[in-house]
């Protein structure tokens, strides 16, 4: 009998994308049942190390690193990650095998105070650890204040009340995925907050060459596919890290993929914002292009690895 192990992070988050991954599955392939998938909650550097920013632990791959260890030693068959948590270069033994179908993409803010962009006043404490979402909010206003938290979803909001914040900012997926839909106060145009590389899109890697790709190609969503390509192709363009300041959305319409990209200097005073039309087919090509015109367009001024 065929036995796959789902190897994730145990968060309720995490543990929702395993649960999309087995369903779809299931659904889209016909020998494959309940009994035949396994999980294994992987503990990862980023999970523990709560109280340290993430640019000082390390770099991007903090939430998948181990996990991506567990797939090379063969401990577990498949990894579903966050899209956004992995690096833009990928280990050469592994693949994304299949990219699910994008959630939502956008920046929501969950407050009880907070109901509008106007609200966001001079002196509001937003918490948030992305230096992204600090240089865009401060576009809106400078004088937001931002206080750095970690964690998950249930955690953050927490924080709200124990270090007496006005809100925080959280991509919408993470929490429509946990059905938290209803403290969700305002949803972010991405024209005010162009979302992370990745943003609301589950990845699902397995080994390169293993017998288990057959399984989960067939859970591939191509528009999403082409989407992740064309963003991803810019972040290692830009050689963007965790300490990279940079938003990046590729959207497709009429067979033609658009990407929009805005990077920030260290210091977040300065923007630097692009975008791109062409083929769909030409995702790859789009990426590098709108990469290299950011590149040209920064000079150096912000942090490369």
């Amino acid at each position: 009998m065929t036995k796959i192990t789902i190897g994730a992070r145990g968060s309720k988050l995490s543990l929702a994308y395993v649960a999309k991954v087995k369903e779809l599955l299931i659904k889209n392939n016909e020998e494959l049942k309940e009994e035949n998938i396994d999980f294994k909650a992987i503990k990862t550097s980023g999970d523990i190390n709560l109280n340290v920013k993430i640019s000082e632990i390390g770099g991007k791959n903090l939430f998948c690193k181990e996990i991506e260890e567990s797939l090379i030693k063969k401990e577990i068959d498949l990894a579903v990650h966050s899209l956004k948590d992995m690096d833009s270069i990928e280990n050469k033994k592994l693949q994304i095998g299949a990219y699910i179908k994008r959630n939502d993409f956008r920046d929501v803010i969950i407050s009880r105070k907070i109901k509008n962009i106007t609200d966001l006043k001079d002196g509001v404490k937003i918490g948030s650890s992305s230096r992204r979402r600090e240089f865009q909010l401060k576009k809106i206003n400078k004088k937001i204040s931002i206080i750095n938290i970690r964690g998950n979803i249930d955690t953050r909001i927490n924080k709200i009340d124990q270090d007496n914040l006005d809100g925080i900012i959280l991509a919408a997926a993470g929490v429509k995925s946990l059905k938290l839909d209803e403290r969700i106060s305002i949803t972010f145009d991405s024209k005010d907050i162009l979302p992370a590389v990745g943003q609301g899109i589950i990845a699902v890697q397995c080994r390169k060459e293993d017998k288990v790709k057959k399984f989960i190609e067939k859970i591939n969503d191509n528009e999403t596919s082409l989407c992740a390509i064309a963003e991803r192709k810019m972040l290692q363009t830009i050689g963007g890290d965790c300490e990279t300041a940079i938003g990046g959305l590729a959207e497709i319409k009429n067979n033609n993929l658009k990407l929009r990209a805005q990077l920030f200097s260290d210091t977040g005073d300065e923007s630097f914002d692009y975008e791109f039309t062409g083929r769909t087919s030409d995702a790859y090509l789009i990426g590098k292009s709108v990469g290299e015109k950011l590149l040209d367009l920064a000079k150096g001024r912000y942090k490369k690895k």
